[in-house]
């Protein structure tokens, strides 16, 4: 079994860096981060034409832990600064179907 230590987030924002969505890649984890940063500029390549503006960022993941992630949270900030973690969610959500208004830039 191979065990993930980097996965490859890509995202592609209007030109205004107003609207943004994730961008599926054809690989997008890695077994070390050195691999995942030497993917990124062909992974970057591939995806050109999908958005205006592109980001892209390796987040690095516990081995021990490949298991317990259930998400990434990413956020664009205004000057294209891509913040973003996988993270481990043990919470139970209970939700009356109401959803507050998101900030279009975040992605929980």
């Amino acid at each position: 079994m191979e065990h993930i230590a980097a996965v490859l987030l890509v995202i592609g924002c209007s030109n205004a860096m107003t609207e943004c969505r994730e961008l599926p890649v054809s690989v997008g984890v890695f077994e070390t981060a050195q691999e995942c940063a030497a993917e990124r500029p062909f992974v970057l390549s591939n995806v050109q034409g999908q958005a205006p503006r592109i980001i892209a960022k390796c987040l690095s993941v516990d081995p021990a832990l490949e298991d317990d992630y259930h998400q990434i949270v990413w956020n664009v900030r205004p000057d294209g600064t891509l913040d973003a973690s996988v993270e481990i969610s043990n919470l139970e959500v209970a939700s009356t179907g109401a959803r507050p208004e998101k900030d279009s830039l975040s992605q929980q």
